[in-house]
Parts: structure tokens; C-alpha cells; sequence
């Protein structure tokens, strides 16, 4: 294994090495390889494990196998192709007095070029036939020299793990591969020539036609032509008809305003409130507000319910006299003791009962800004 674990890294060092020389031949772009097929020939040398016994001779276990062999391979993609090999190889004991047999080696493995380039990294199954014949797994290296955009000169080397009996083998192996099909680079070539040599002539003088630039007339990208909107501000977002883009946004308006204890007069303290709901009617004179009135539960239901509509009128006048308002656009509601917000009995909760609630929500389109 020692003899096995050096010759493994000596290998694979020389990959390495190979892998950063910048003697890349007439290597073809990744692209024209993929969906060509390639044939080559190969030698390869295997290391085997040092538990593999000979069955005619268990004295002596084998040492190591050589042979020839052929292969086909197809490029998937620019990183990838998938190649059947087959090999015959001849083995050798580690006892010089006993003979090993032949033995062969069928892999399937796939290929990847992390680089798209000479380098590149293999794995697959390998039916290998050294004495016994049983599965493996492949792992390896390897490094593609270009003769040319058609062939190309390969070293490689793998490691074999085999399923049932835990052998380790493994191969070193050089061998050509040859494509099949176009696999030049596409690139147009150039070629100089001398330009011919003309006499002086006359100069003449020449209409050149000026094309005037689109107009744009808003300065927001869309040329007049395919303007459907020719004024919107440069500011705004448009769309592909130079319309500005729009968004919708919600906007609240909320009054509370609470009362005394079996009082339905508004406090001068709540004024300011009040105008700040007018002020909101008048920026959206579509919307509608309904003023709720609520009580406590002190009382009776049906003296609450008509003061809490009291309560409820008392906030329509002062919108409709003091920041006018249309009456038609509020409505007055008593709830009485219906919606108690706090169910507590005590001057608190019966504080914060007597009131009256008001909301509106809007929608408005705003335009969105480049």
C-alpha cells in the first residue's frame, strides 16, 4: 500500500503540473467539441492491491498489470463527455516463479472539464477482471494535450475501489483520442490585402442628409412618436406609452371626542380635532363621515341611546356651521351603551365610554418618482 499510496501522489503531481503549462496546441473552443464523438487508443499500467492472491498459486499475490486498449467517448456538453473503454492487460505475480494470467478492464466513466479546458476530473464504474472478475468504482484525474482542433494526447490517472472484496487498485494511462466530425473554431478570418493603388481623382461634393434625433418633448424617455401622455413631469416614472406610473395609497382620518357624565356638549378643547376632520372632507370632497355616539352603561338603555345621539348631532352641527361642511355628506348615529369599549365598572371606564367615534379611509392614486 505504501508502494501503491507514492506512486498515486507522483501521478498526481505530474497532472497538476501539466495542467498549469500554458502549451495549450491547437486546442478548439469548449463549444465546437460538444456533440461530437471521438474514438482513441490507449496503454495503461495497473498498480494492483497487494491482497489480491493468485487463485492457481495463493503463495503469491499479484503485483501489477499492463495492456492496450481502445475507447469511445461523446462530448455532452462544453464540461462534460461519457466514454466506454475496454482493455486487455496482461498480470503479473509478485513471485517471479508463477505466471499470471490475462485480464481486462470495461469502464464507463464521466468526464468533467471544471475549466472547459485540458484539465479534467473522472468518475465511473469499472468491471475489472484480475483473476476474478468484479465491479469498482473509478475516482481520477487526468490532462488533455491539443495536437490539434482534431486530436489530442491524454495522461490520467485513477483510483479503483472494488465493491465486494474492498481491493484498492490503481491505473495509470496515456493514450490519443481522435474527433470525429467539425471541430474547428468558428472564428471568421481576417485576411489582409494590399489596396490598390488609385490615381488622384477630382474631388466631388457630396449631399450628406441629416436625420434629426427623435423628439422627446417631455424629457421622459418615450419619443414623441410613441408618447401617448407628451406632458407628464420629468420627475415621474412612465411607462411604455410615457404614461406616468401610478401606485395607491391609503390615507385615514380618525375623531374621537368624549363627553361628561350625561353631558352631550362638545369641549373647546376638542376644536382643533374637529377642523382637523373638516380639513380632510374638504381635501376629498367624494367621501362621506359618519359620526358615531356611545355612552356608558350608567343609565338606562333607552335614555343612553337617545343621548349618545345627541352627542352624535352635536359634532354634525359644528362641522356644517363652523367649518361648513354639507349636511348631506354626515350622518349622526346613536349606539347608546351597544359598543363599550371599556366594561369596567367604574368612573374610568365610564369616562372613557362617553364619546363619539369617527373614521374615513380614501384611496389615491400617487405617481410614482424615477
Amino acid at each position: 500500500m505504501r508502494t501503491l499510496n507514492a506512486l498515486s501522489m507522483a501521478i498526481t503531481t505530474s497532472l497538476l503540473s501539466l495542467s498549469l503549462q500554458s502549451f495549450a496546441g491547437e486546442q478548439p473552443a469548449a463549444s465546437s467539441l460538444v456533440g461530437n464523438t471521438y474514438g482513441g487508443l490507449h496503454g495503461l499500467y495497473i498498480k494492483t492491491d497487494s491482497d489480491r492472491l493468485l487463485t492457481d498459486n495463493p503463495l503469491s499475490d499479484l503485483d501489477h498489470a499492463s495492456g492496450v486498449g481502445a475507447e469511445l467517448g461523446y462530448r455532452f456538453s462544453e464540461n462534460t463527455e461519457f466514454r466506454l473503454a475496454y482493455s486487455h492487460v496482461n498480470l503479473v505475480a509478485d513471485e517471479k516463479m508463477y505466471s499470471g494470467p490475462s485480464g481486462s478492464s470495461t469502464a464507463l466513466d464521466l468526464l468533467y472539464f471544471p475549466t472547459a479546458q485540458n484539465f479534467y476530473v473522472l468518475a465511473g464504474m469499472n468491471r475489472l477482471k484480475l483473476e476474478d472478475t468484479k465491479l469498482s468504482t473509478d475516482l481520477g484525474l487526468g490532462y488533455r494535450y491539443y495536437l490539434n482542433e482534431k486530436s489530442a494526447l491524454y495522461l490520467e490517472g485513477k483510483t479503483h475501489y472494488q465493491l465486494d472484496d474492498h481491493h484498492k487498485d490503481f491505473t495509470t494511462q496515456i493514450g490519443f483520442v481522435y474527433f470525429f466530425g467539425d471541430t474547428g473554431n468558428k472564428a471568421p478570418k481576417i485576411i489582409n490585402k494590399a489596396a490598390p493603388v488609385q490615381q488622384p481623382i477630382a474631388a466631388k461634393a457630396t449631399a450628406v442628409a441629416v436625420v434629426a434625433a427623435p423628439k422627446d418633448s417631455d424629457n421622459d424617455g418615450v419619443i414623441d412618436s410613441q408618447d401617448n401622455c407628451t406632458s407628464t413631469p420629468s420627475s415621474d416614472k412612465v411607462d411604455a406609452q410615457g404614461c406616468t406610473v401610478f401606485t395607491e395609497e391609503s390615507k385615514e382620518m380618525q375623531l374621537q371626542v368624549n363627553f361628561g357624565n350625561n353631558k352631550a356638549v362638545v369641549d373647546a378643547q376638542y376644536y382643533d380635532d374637529i377642523k382637523v376632520a373638516a380639513d380632510f372632507l374638504k381635501q376629498y370632497p367624494h367621501t362621506d363621515l359618519i359620526i358615531k355616539g356611545h355612552t356608558s352603561a350608567q343609565g338606562s338603555a333607552a335614555y343612553n341611546k337617545k343621548l349618545s345621539q345627541q352627542r352624535a348631532d352635536a359634532i354634525v352641527e359644528i362641522l356644517i356651521n363652523k367649518f361648513d361642511i354639507a349636511s348631506d355628506r354626515l350622518t349622526a348615529q346613536g349606539l347608546g351603551e351597544e359598543q363599550l369599549i371599556n366594561t369596567d365598572n367604574n368612573a374610568a371606564a365610564h369616562a372613557e365610554n362617553r364619546r363619539i367615534e369617527a373614521k374615513v379611509v380614501v384611496k389615491e392614486k400617487v405617481a410614482v418618482k424615477r
